[in-house]
């Protein structure tokens, strides 16, 4: 008996880091945000997702109550930034056990206020997608958490191509329903 017959050397076409990033393009997906979407996935050493959450307002609220807009001249109380709970928190209050040595992936850089949360998790590394608010005080505060308690932080790029290799298979995969 041949101990080769199907045995055929393979490779996942996706990276860790290109996986859980999808994951969080996909739980970012959920957010009724109309403006900025984000979404995050807590990972564990063996790459498997502990928790995902997405930007939004709290569970079980009235969302009709509460403003979506962020239009600063009509005060903090009427704009979403009072209301709205970030995908990494949510991601935090959902999950059912201990985050420590965890990786985030996050499609926005977090803020400080998700630093302190994720710092005190004891987060090991912060993956994230983009970094567009990287000159406010929020973003600089946050990376200043981080290296203050040694969290790692690094930008994925989700390429062209890779956006095209999603595209043939999801294509092929709804060609087949």
């Amino acid at each position: 008996m041949n101990k080769t017959v199907n045995h055929i050397d393979v490779k996942s076409p996706l990276s860790w880091d290109e996986y859980f990033m999808l994951q969080a393009m996909i739980a970012s997906f959920r957010s009724k945000d109309p403006s900025t979407k984000v979404g995050s996935v807590f990972v564990d050493e063996n790459n498997h997702q502990i928790t995902m959450g997405y930007n939004g307002f709290i569970a079980g609220i009235d969302e009709k109550a509460l403003p979506w807009g962020k239009d600063s001249s009509v005060g903090t109380e009427n704009q979403k930034y009072g209301y709205v709970v970030h995908a990494e928190a949510n991601a935090i209050l959902h999950a059912k056990g201990d985050l420590s040595g965890t990786r985030c992936y996050v499609t926005l850089f977090p803020c400080n206020e998700c630093a302190k949360l994720i710092a005190s998790k004891k987060v090991s590394e912060v993956i994230y997608l983009s970094d567009k608010h990287q000159d406010k005080d929020h973003t600089i505060m946050a990376k200043r958490i981080f290296d203050l308690v040694g969290i790692k932080y690094r930008q994925v790029e989700v390429t062209k191509e890779l956006i095209s290799r999603l595209n043939e298979h999801l294509g092929a995969q709804l060609l087949e329903i």
